[in-house]
């Protein structure tokens, strides 16, 4: 996100605050999922849907990165029913030891983040390493 300008990192921000409302995922895992310190307090991302941007970290975005890999995966999945993503992310999964793929993302970190991707992405998963494809 570093190259990013102000404003479209506040935007960023904004979609990727929707995104995790719209899954359904509580503020204190939020925060988990999005890498943020617990120095910011669950009352302040509510900044984040309003007018400011992430702090900008490789780490928070590398997982806003992925975050928005699998948004676009699960559009791309159900084109005609948008809620249908919020359920399957909800929903456990024989690849994730039966948890759910959120629950994979907050428990394991990065590293779920990036299996949860990689399940919908075949474009992600199939990426040589040193391409994007870790």
């Amino acid at each position: 996100m570093g190259e990013l300008g102000y404003e479209e990192r506040v935007t960023v921000a904004r979609g990727i605050m929707r995104l995790l409302e719209r899954w359904g995922v509580d503020p204190e895992d939020q925060r988990t999922i999005l890498g943020l310190s617990e120095d910011i307090r669950i009352r302040h991302l509510r900044r984040f849907r309003d007018d400011t941007p992430f702090p900008d970290t490789p780490e928070i975005s590398e997982r806003v990165e992925h975050l928005v890999g699998i948004a676009d995966a699960l559009r791309t999945a159900c084109p005609r029913d948008p809620t249908r993503g919020a359920l399957w992310i909800n929903t456990p999964h024989r690849r994730f030891a039966r948890r759910t793929p959120l629950a994979t993302m907050i428990e394991d970190g990065l590293s779920g983040i990036t299996a949860v991707r990689s399940e919908l992405d075949c474009t992600y998963a199939r990426r040589p390493v040193g391409l994007g494809g870790s």
